[in-house]
């Protein structure tokens, strides 16, 4: 279990620093409507960094055991994004997309007494 944490959290925080240092290439088989939607988010000078600074801080969260439970629901609203991205733009991606949703979620259903004690009276 902690190495596929420790891997789904590495995943996360290199994608939040790729959004700040851009060291990965841009794949040149991206469709042009995936393209137009990645510029339209730039034009929104804070959203990058928002999602940047949320992957990198859900990453870290989601290594370690005691705060994996914080770090799965700041990740599932990415996650969201990310699913609804790949099937409305990039379906190619959506196999691999749905595989670390099911991570997130068997995550935050594993940690469900941790989030009932917040709604309980």
């Amino acid at each position: 279990m902690f190495v596929i944490c420790l891997l789904f959290g590495l995943m996360f925080i290199n994608a939040g620093l790729n959004k700040f240092f851009n060291y990965m290439p841009v794949p040149e088989d991206m469709p042009e409507s995936m393209m137009k939607v990645f510029e339209a988010f730039m034009t929104i000078g804070w959203l990058m960094p928002l999602v940047a600074v949320a992957e990198i801080v859900g990453g870290v969260l989601f290594i370690i055991p005691r705060v994996r439970a914080l770090g799965a629901i700041v990740i599932f609203p990415i996650m969201v994004g990310i699913i609804l991205t790949h099937i409305y733009q990039a379906p190619s991606g959506l196999p691999m997309a749905l595989v670390l949703l099911a991570i997130n979620l068997w995550v935050i259903f594993e940690n469900r007494d941790k989030y009932l004690a917040l709604i309980k009276k």
